[in-house]
């Protein structure tokens, strides 16, 4: 637990990427293969399921260091970050700060919180208050963290699997490849990562996904003056859906998304295709579940697509209501043979070859543009995205492999201008993280029938220069607190930005928009100038 805490305190206190893969290196080196394991885990984004409630955990550290549930109220609004507020009320009164509990990684997490989870909160209590009376203030915060599942130290995926690669002298793709899926964090696993062999769970597992980096093309710029000529790159739909990949092997049907959950009873009209094929196919696509209208041949909205996800079991109703396709793009392997290193002309022409084979009304083949025609023709084919259900394009340069992650110049995504709505910030709260003590975490509202009404939430856009301007203006212009929630003059516009909208009965506004984020502060603009909800309801 140490050594991890020291990793935790050394990453936090650098943010050159050299340097924390290099801390990542050496740590992997000195822990136990058990604590490692939990380690990558950690790093890697994951979290404990909540072993004990937040509401118990600041009632232990109030009864700690003796101080009433409203001035924790008060420290943790201005702290801003809740494992930190725990850690600096435990050690108000110096009461452990000397103290070094001796216990490994694992042995906390599978000895100690795990079992948590059955234990009453009397037991809970005294099992946590033990716990921090033998710590001292670093390794109470990062047990904290681990609690409250507020563990987020600034490192990629990508950094883990890069300091585990060269440990192991592997290539960073392989790596990757061994950690997808449902990986655990157990010794075992651990030592797997340095065979170099294939193991049996590699048959389930999905390849590490080939992203896109945005394409941003200024006003002064053309598309062939950054992409060259358009016959270069194979030109697909930007389809708006999971990104999946259907993985066929030995006699095994898996369907992964980009996000590494098993999505085979979310959409159980694929996985039956699958069964359906012979024993002898073995293949893996890469592409993306949609929801489909069979009967006009064309994408349904995101929108409909989540009424499908979260879900233990799809009822009848809704896989007739909603029915949903498998879009492939690309086939990365082929009877046990790895196309990733082909180009993606070669995988298309194979793709295209091989997958009517299959002959499944649920399986269907991504079309691509025709590059010729110029990127005159792209362009218009991109201005009318949204009538086709479509996000925009991809761009796939054609002489490229496919890569592992994002790979600057290899695929691009060319979405379509997102939807624009100024509105007036209401409320605003702290963030955390980096952004802990800072207030930037806002909820803006939209005029309707002469009243301000919160239609969006957002917290991404602004520059470090402007958050701080806004948390200073925020701090001098604070009309109610609710909790950690300040209620503010509502003076500052801001123009948000957004991909989708649609109608929603969870709302105030009666809508809901998808992935907002603050385009720019319109501070030429006043509150009376922002837009109504009966404009934003017309770009429904």
């Amino acid at each position: 637990m140490e050594l991890f805490t020291q990793l935790f305190i050394a990453l936090d206190q650098t943010n050159k990427t050299a340097a924390k893969s290099k801390l990542l290196s050496e740590y992997f080196k000195q822990a136990s293969p058990a604590d490692a394991a939990w380690a990558i885990y950690f790093l890697m984004g994951e979290r404990l399921k909540r072993v004990v409630k937040t509401a118990d955990l600041k009632q232990w550290a109030c009864k700690v260091s003796d101080m009433p549930e409203w001035l924790f109220a008060e420290c943790y609004d201005h702290v801003g970050d809740l494992a930190e507020t725990l850690a600096l009320l435990i050690f108000y009164e110096d009461k452990f700060r000397n103290s070094s509990l001796e216990m490994s990684l694992s042995d906390l997490i599978e000895n100690h919180l795990l079992p948590l989870k059955t234990k009453e909160a009397e037991a809970q209590s005294k099992q946590i208050i033990d716990l921090w009376s033998k710590m001292n203030f670093s390794m109470a915060l990062v047990l904290n963290k681990l609690m409250t599942g507020g563990f987020r130290i600034g490192v990629s995926k990508s950094l883990v699997i890069k300091a585990l690669a060269e440990n192991a002298s592997i290539d960073p793709a392989v790596m990757a490849h061994k950690l997808m899926g449902q990986w655990e964090p157990t010794e075992d696993n651990f030592n797997n990562l340095f065979i170099k062999q294939s193991t049996q769970d590699d048959v389930l597992r999905p390849y590490p996904f080939c992203l896109a980096y945005p394409l941003e093309v200024k006003e002064e710029e053309s598309l062939s003056m950054i992409l060259g000529d358009s016959n270069e790159w194979q030109i697909e739909p930007k389809w708006d859906g999971i990104r999946a990949q259907i993985i066929v092997r030995k006699g095994a049907q898996v369907i992964w998304s980009r996000g590494e959950q098993l999505l085979n009873e979310q959409v159980p009209e694929i996985e039956d295709a699958l069964k359906a094929l012979s024993e002898e196919q073995s293949f893996v696509l890469d592409g993306e579940i949609l929801a489909w209208d069979f009967e006009h041949n064309k994408v349904r909205s995101f929108a409909d697509l989540q009424k499908r996800l979260g879900r233990k079991k799809v009822s009848q109703a809704i896989l007739k209501d909603i029915p949903v396709v498998f879009m492939a793009y690309d086939l990365l392997e082929k009877d046990g043979v790895d196309f990733r290193s082909r180009s993606t002309s070669k995988r298309r022409e194979a793709l295209e070859k091989w997958l009517p084979s299959i002959q499944s009304p649920v399986i269907h083949l991504s079309p691509i543009f025709d590059a010729s025609k110029g990127w005159e023709a792209m362009t218009d084919e991109r201005t009318h995205s949204r009538e086709k259900g479509i996000e925009g394009l991809m761009l796939k340069q054609k002489s490229a492999i496919y890569s592992v992650g994002r790979k600057k110049g290899v695929w691009w995504k060319w979405k379509v201008e997102p939807f624009t709505v100024d509105a007036v910030m209401v409320y605003a709260q702290q963030g955390h993280g980096r952004r802990a003590g800072v207030f930037s975490d806002y909820t803006f509202s939209i005029w309707s029938d002469g009243e301000l009404v919160p239609f969006c939430k957002a917290y991404s856009g602004l520059s470090d220069k402007e958050m701080k301007r806004v948390d200073k203006w925020i701090r001098a212009n604070t009309t109610a607190k609710h909790g950690p929630v300040r209620v503010v003059e509502a003076e500052l516009v801001f123009e948000i930005a957004f991909e989708g909208i649609q109608l929603s009965n969870r709302h105030k506004s009666g809508i809901a928009v998808r992935f907002p984020r603050i385009a720019r502060w319109r501070e030429d603009k006043l509150a009376s100038d922002a837009d109504t909800l009966e404009t934003v309801k017309s770009l429904l």
